[in-house]
Formats: C-alpha cells, structure tokens, sequence
C-alpha cells in the first residue's frame, strides 16, 4: 500500500513541476535561512573562543590605577599574590613608548612592553627568529630585546634584525628575537602589541626606563583553570588590603568569565536568529497546506472513483500525506544545500571558521519533514472524507 500511495505521490508532483517548485519554496528558503544563519553565527563564535583560549586558559590579568598613597602593586603585594593556591606563577607587564634610533635613523613613539621569561612561556609560538627572553635576562638585567616583524621590515629593511644593536631612549640593546605579524589577532592586541611595530625587554629595565617603582599590571598564571573563581576571590582580597579596601584603585579581568558570556550572547544570537528563520518555515508549511487543499479540488473526482472502487479512506490520507512530505523534504534537501554554499561563502568573506553545524542541520531538515505532515495532515483528511457519491456527480 506504501510504495503504491509513494509512487502516485511523486506521480503528481512531477506533472504539477512548477506548482511543486513554487509550493516547495518557502521551505527552501527557510532552511537556506536557518542552515546559513546558525552555521555563520557558530563559525563565529568559535574564531572568537579559538582567540580567547589563544591568550591562555586559565590566565587572570589585574590592572591598577592606584590611589593618591599608593600608585601601583609593591613586590610585597606581586608575592603576596604569588603565594596564593593553583598560582603557577606571576608575569608583571609594564607598557610605554620610546624613540628608537638604527643607524642615526629615528623612530619615535615605538611601543615597548616589559615583560619577563613567564609572558614568552605563555606565549610559546610568538617567537618566529632568535630567542625569547630569558630568566637570566631579568635577574642580571641583560639589555636585550625582541621585537616584532612590523618593526624589523621598517627599519630593517631587507635585513635580519637579529643580533643587531638599536638605541631605545639613547640605551643600546641587542635584538635577540624577532616575533610573528599577526596584526589582526585578539591575543596580540589583548598582550598589548601595536600593529605599527612593539618592542618586548626585561620588565625591570622597563620600570627603569619609565622612572616608576611600582606595578601597574601583571599576569596570574594558574596551575588549574578549573579554580579560577577561587583565585579571583583571594586576589580581590589581598588587592582590598593592599588599597585599603578601595575597589576603585584596581581591575581583574577574567578571560574565562568573558569566555563564558561571549559564548552566552552567541548561542541566544544563534537560537534567535534560528527562531526568526523558522518563520520562513511556517509560511512555507502554509504554502504546502493551501496547494494540497487546491488538489484536493482539482481531484475529487479520482478520490471519488478511487474510493468507489473500494480504497480505503487511510490509503487515500496516506497519498497526500507522504506528498506533502515530499514536498516538505525536496524543499528541505535544496535549501540544505544552498545553506551549506552561503555559509562557506560568508565563512570565506569573512575569513571566519567554517564549522557545519549539526543542531542546524537537524533543525532545517527535521522541521521541513515536520511541516509537511502537519499541514498536510488537513488537506488528507479532507480527501479521505469525502462521499464517493458527491465526488463522482462532479463528472
């Protein structure tokens, strides 16, 4: 009974061609909508978690202004949080800007960060020639420095920086390291590197450098990213005491807290955005409902014959209901590959990932199929309803 009822069903579909297209083209779009819509929105949203767990998972970052009694964290308050539990480690950060001079060439208002060993041990790839900074370098004040390709190509033109001597504020330090371009990175901007060309030296000769005796910013590395809140909470107490309870001298930025609400925003995006498409679904399930209710019409008479001829009333709601989901999964398929194709082609445009997502597929598809039965549940029943005697005076 099945594969007759499917066999006159695709029978239909094929003589009414454009009515069928046109019929289908609401589902087409709506899952070309959905398909598109999410997979962009997914493939965005990882290029941002790839970004985030870039800077280091597990990594708290504390900024402070200070008070009018205390500009910045002394080395009492840097041990202090160094000894709090699952901190590995401790990376101070101090940024400035200098004039460099290669070869009686100047170069004014360079950023310079002064970092130790820990940064670069964060940052494993960052290093593209040389040698990153060391820990012999802090202790015995080596003046050495990295600096990135931007730098080099401007003032090392066609050269290999490394071992070359620059003067940064008239001091003499030798290029040890050169690290990769990557102007476009979140962890590069985020690490404080300028897309116009950064210096990296010894943390200590940077305070030297800048006149200051105190610690504005610095790195919490932690041994268990799964213990962040309770780091956070004991840093918030020590930097309380260490400003006299004043909340407003510091800041503690959490990548893993805005991990989590980035990854929030985007999934209520997708799931709105998934909703808004559906629509298209349901005006498309509308269109396939009024085109069956039309060949209920067009075809009383044959239901009529049919049912004279002793077809039973669930034969005859079964036809049009596998037609309907035909129609519903012809629409389905078709829109599921235009969604594929825009989405890579917007992936590209974008320079985003690329990243299939299964939950839109289901949902493209399985709410096509699911249309399909539901509207076209009425029109069946109508058909399988219908008094053989009234159906056949119509001849």
């Amino acid at each position: 009974m099945f594969r007759e009822s499917f066999k006159m069903s695709c029978q239909n579909i094929i003589y009414n061609k454009m009515r069928s297209f046109l019929t289908t083209l609401g589902i087409i779009i709506g899952v070309t909508a959905i398909i598109a819509l999410i997979t962009i929105v997914e493939g965005v949203t990882k290029e941002i978690t790839d970004e985030f767990n870039g800077l280091g998972a597990g990594k708290i970052t504390i900024n402070t202004v200070g008070t009018t009694l205390k500009q910045g964290l002394t080395d009492k308050d840097v041990e202090d949080l160094s000894n709090i539990e699952y901190v590995s480690s401790v990376s101070p950060m101090i940024d400035t800007t200098a004039t460099i001079v290669k070869d009686r060439e100047l170069t004014e208002d360079v950023s310079v960060l002064g970092r130790d060993n820990i940064y670069f041990e964060g940052e494993k790839s960052l290093i593209k020639r040389g040698r990153a900074i060391n820990i012999l370098d802090i202790k015995d004040s080596n003046y050495v420095c990295v600096i990135d390709e931007n730098l080099e190509k401007k003032i090392f033109i066609a050269e290999d920086a490394v071992d070359k001597v620059i003067k940064i504020n008239g001091i003499s330090f030798t290029i040890i390291g050169v690290m990769k371009e990557d102007d476009s990175s979140l962890s590069s901007q985020m690490s404080g590197l300028s897309s116009d060309g950064s210096i990296i030296i010894p943390y200590n000769l940077a305070m030297k450098m800048t006149e200051v005796n105190s610690i504005n910013s610095l790195e919490l590395m932690l041994s268990d990213s799964n213990k962040v809140d309770e780091v956070v909470e004991e840093t918030e107490s020590i930097l309380k005491q260490a400003f006299n309870q004043n909340e407003d001298a510091y800041t503690i930025i959490n990548l893993d807290s805005l991990l989590e609400t980035v990854t929030s925003v985007t999934s209520m995006m997708s799931n709105m955005l998934g909703g808004i498409a559906s629509i298209a679904l349901l005006v498309g399930g509308i269109g396939i409902m009024n085109m069956m209710l039309v060949s209920v019409t067009e075809r009383t008479t044959e239901i009529g014959l049919r049912k004279a001829l002793g077809a039973e009333p669930m034969r005859i709601q079964l036809q049009f209901i596998i037609e309907s989901v035909i129609l519903s999964l012809m629409g389905g398929l078709i829109g599921l590959g235009l969604g594929i194709l825009i989405s890579w082609a917007v992936s590209l445009l974008l320079e985003t990932t690329f990243a299939l997502s299964l939950k839109a597929i289901l949902l493209g598809v399985g709410f096509s199929a699911g249309v399909g039965i539901i509207f076209g549940w009425a029109p069946a029943r109508k058909a399988s309803k219908l008094n053989p005697i009234d159906a056949l005076r119509s001849m």
